[in-house]
């Protein structure tokens, strides 16, 4: 047998002839011409090197080799007949996979996205990857996740971004600090209490001494933890105050204060981000698309600044692209 001279158009036409049990019924199927047919059983026969067809008690059917292939053919047509399935799911990106890379803070609001989004769409596969800012920034310079989850984006002429949610920064005390019974005028008035902080380059601590400088503001002690959950406990348990997201206390603030000062909270948002010169995966570019219009039902509309159309546009040039002439 020279395989190489099998078609799947000839596996097609061989199947519909067995079934029928007729050259020109197949041919009918087929819309195809009756002597089209017999050449192409002909040259499947001759590419097995066996008859495939017979005459028995008047009627057209398949010889021993013949049932074989029938079946062997059978097994190939349906395989990639699920296959096509398979990939239509995929381009409308209802099947498939993604990664998305995570600074540590968005862990409190992707579970919120996520969840509903894999009701919706079980046959997607996503794989989540947490790290600090420096360690999701490498990730992204070596483009190893397809998506992005950053509170202050990186920069660069191939990096497409979209703010979506903001994401407040709150001053907090332990419960029975005295800033939480008699809030102070001014931030100047804290300048001598301990704060807790995230380690050099998280977005948080970013922003905040950026604040201060401004104002000309400088902190007197500071303690160094690489946690969001370590800083809010140790604020709980008294040892300084602390500039948090406030998604990061939407469990166990019972025992902590926000401080209601002037300025308060600080404005920050939360980024979707990809790469320009990169094809987003269809199920990739689903996930953005559901985020844009189903935002209201995973997070609370107080948070939500949806500001997608940028990266939505370029997942539409992406499409158009990939279409067929």
């Amino acid at each position: 047998m020279n395989i190489r001279h099998l078609t799947f158009r000839l596996l097609q036409v061989y199947v519909a002839v067995v079934r029928l049990g007729s050259i020109s019924r197949a041919a009918d199927q087929l819309h195809l011409t009756q002597p089209t047919v017999s050449q192409q059983i002909k040259r499947l026969s001759e590419a097995i090197g066996e008859p495939l067809l017979d005459i028995k008690d008047g009627k057209l059917g398949p010889t021993q080799v013949g049932t074989e292939l029938y079946h062997a053919a059978l097994d190939a047509l349906s395989r990639f007949d699920d296959f096509g399935s398979f990939l239509s799911d995929a381009r409308q990106g209802i099947r498939g996979s993604f990664s998305i890379g995570v600074v540590t803070t968005a862990k409190y609001i992707l579970p919120r996205l996520l969840g509903p989004f894999n009701r919706h769409f079980p046959g997607v596969e996503v794989t989540i990857h947490v790290g600090n800012r420096g360690h999701i920034l490498q990730r992204h310079q070596h483009q190893q996740d397809d998506l992005y989850l950053f509170s202050h984006p990186p920069a660069g002429e191939h990096t497409l971004s979209g703010r979506f949610i903001r994401n407040p920064l709150v001053l907090i005390a332990p419960a029975d600090h005295w800033a939480a019974y008699r809030p102070p005028s001014r931030f100047s008035e804290l300048l001598q209490e301990r704060f807790l902080l995230r380690e050099p380059g998280s977005a948080t601590r970013m922003v905040f001494e950026e604040w201060l400088r401004e104002r000309n503001l400088q902190l007197t002690r500071l303690m160094q933890i690489e946690s969001n959950e370590v800083i809010r406990m140790s604020v709980e348990q008294g040892l300084g105050l602390a500039v948090l997201s406030e998604h990061t206390l939407a469990e166990g603030r019972q025992q902590l204060a926000v401080l209601a000062l002037d300025e308060f909270p600080l404005h920050s948002h939360w980024y979707l981000v990809c790469h320009k010169n990169r094809r987003l995966p269809y199920a990739a570019a689903n996930f953005v698309h559901y985020i844009n219009d189903n935002l209201a039902l995973c997070i609370d509309p107080r948070y939500i600044r949806n500001e997608l159309e940028l990266m939505l546009a370029h997942i539409a040039g992406q499409s158009s692209k990939s279409a067929p002439p």
